[in-house]
């Protein structure tokens, strides 16, 4: 089971990365994922099992049916096996728009020549294809904090313009970052 607003949209398939609407077998793996990197997400503390089944009820399995859900999380895949997620969140669709969140295995995060080409696919997928063919949408924007050039130039490279900085946004490791915000448009 999964969104009933993807259920008439195509496979998205890009060499042999793919995405597909989150399920229930994907939540404990991104559970681990998270709590491995703590340090980029707007998260403050680790997830516990039940936590995250809790989440899982209530904020995404509860929405599949619903026809404009809150949000869309995607799981992507390299050659059938999952190595990240991500998704469309904070969705206004009367605004037209969402906010862009990713994340692989931390094994994967590591290695700039690994999280290189499945986020630039991620990209490609979700938000060309769902965001964009799929859902309609005409703009996807995204929060990521400047302690991660790599991942904003990837984002500038695909084509998200930077439109903003946040400074002292948020507190990792003791310290205050800035945030960098992104919006990518459609035509």
């Amino acid at each position: 089971m999964s969104y009933a607003v993807l259920a008439h949209a195509p496979v998205r398939t890009l060499g042999g990365y793919s995405v597909r609407g989150i399920d229930r077998e994907d939540m404990e793996p991104i559970r681990r994922w998270r709590n491995a990197q703590i340090s980029v997400l707007r998260q403050a503390a680790p997830i516990t099992p039940a936590q995250q089944q809790r989440y899982f009820e209530q904020a995404v399995l509860s929405t599949f049916e619903d026809p404009r859900p809150p949000q869309v999380l995607l799981t992507l895949g390299l050659e059938g096996v999952p190595i990240g997620y991500g998704g469309l969140t904070n969705l206004n669709w009367q605004a037209g728009r969402a906010e862009l969140s990713f994340l692989v295995s931390p094994d994967r995060a590591a290695d700039p020549d690994r999280y290189a080409p499945d986020f630039r696919a991620f990209l490609e997928l979700a938000v060309k294809g769902v965001a964009i063919a799929d859902l309609g949408l005409h703009r996807v924007f995204s929060e990521t904090f400047d302690i991660r050039p790599h991942h904003v130039s990837i984002l500038e490279a695909f084509g998200f313009a930077r439109e903003g900085r946040l400074r002292d946004h948020n507190r990792i490791d003791g310290r205050y970052v800035d945030s960098l915000m992104h919006g990518y448009v459609d035509g």
